[in-house]
């Protein structure tokens, strides 16, 4: 195991790499550019000062020789500083990486304990009037689109039934408030964005444990466990839920990028203080560092998920070792 993990983790190299080359050529490719965007509306500027503001920011170079700078920088973890305010992209992204862990978490977490319990159900209860309305209610949720399904949650919680906050990830007088009103502020905050999250995943995830499920009970051991008189508590939850998870581990590894990706349409619907709000700011204003930076903590994030994922199989399935 601690063999295949180095090796994981060794392929994990020229993968990011592949990813910073990709992203940052789209990024330096893309119409416009910051001094462009942020300089041609200032008729004072004369051509000479903006060539000299590219010099300034290293964008006269060929977008290669910018790129090997970059990744210069990148090997000593040095992101660079942000064109907007001069800050380091470091502290940027960490300063909006707890938001976004939260988000994708609990996200992630509500989507496999409520995918997880509609699917064990609906297997014992397959072709039930229940298993008809989970089966449709996932999948309209599946089908939906999120952006309008936000929208309308604002329009029905934030101001037809004022109850839930629309933005944001805390209130104004959040600093004044105790420890205990602090959490249930952040909590009132993630009801709407989790909601939408969870509602569009728990299709593919109930779905998963439904078929693992009704295969895992039509096999010998379980009848034989049936036969011995086991309790259905214990067979259900010890053999055959657990013989059911590899799909559902699978899941969760290719859950996260999609996640990760969907954050940043809901933290800019939001208003959500994470990492898709500041790259869809910064691609704005066309704010290279920064959009290089969040778009390589991401993939750290969706690379590391998915050897988590992996190395979970030998977790849940004994029978599973890596040579």
């Amino acid at each position: 195991m601690r063999r295949y993990i180095i090796r994981r983790l060794l392929l994990m190299i020229p993968v990011l790499l592949g990813i910073t080359v990709i992203t940052f050529c789209i990024v330096h490719l893309t119409p416009g550019g910051f001094v462009r965007v942020n300089m041609e509306m200032n008729t004072k500027i004369s051509p000479d000062s903006m060539q000299k503001l590219k010099a300034l920011y290293g964008l006269d170079k060929p977008v290669h020789l910018q790129y090997l700078d970059w990744l210069s920088r990148f090997v000593r973890f040095d992101f660079g500083h942000s064109f907007t305010d001069n800050r380091p992209v470091l502290e940027k992204v960490l300063e909006r990486l707890p938001a976004t862990l939260l988000l994708n978490i609990t996200s992630l977490v509500m989507i496999f304990f409520f995918g997880t319990i509609i699917g064990v159900t609906s297997a014992l209860k397959r072709n039930s009037p229940y298993d008809r309305i989970m089966t449709a209610v996932t999948f309209v949720g599946y089908s939906m689109p999120a952006f309008w399904l936000a929208l309308v949650m604002m329009m029905a919680f934030a101001v037809k039934w004022p109850v839930l906050p629309v933005s944001g990830m805390t209130s104004m007088n959040f600093d004044m408030m105790s420890a205990t009103e602090k959490v249930w502020d952040i909590a009132r905050h993630l009801v709407m964005p989790v909601f939408i999250t969870a509602f569009g995943g728990l299709a593919y995830v109930s779905r998963y444990v439904k078929s693992g499920m009704v295969e895992a009970l039509t096999q010998q051991y379980t009848t034989a466990a049936y036969a011995k008189g086991l309790p259905e508590r214990d067979i259900i939850f010890r053999n055959a839920l657990k013989n059911s998870l590899l799909p559902v581990i699978t899941l969760l590894g290719l859950s996260l990028p999609g996640l990760i990706g969907g954050s940043f349409i809901f933290e800019t619907i939001f208003a959500w203080p994470g990492m898709g709000r500041l790259a869809y700011d910064a691609a704005m204003t066309f704010d290279y560092p920064v959009i290089m930076g969040t778009v390589t903590m991401a993939a750290l994030l969706t690379l590391t998920g998915n050897l988590l994922a992996d190395i979970s199989y030998a977790l849940v399935d004994p029978r599973i070792r890596y040579k």
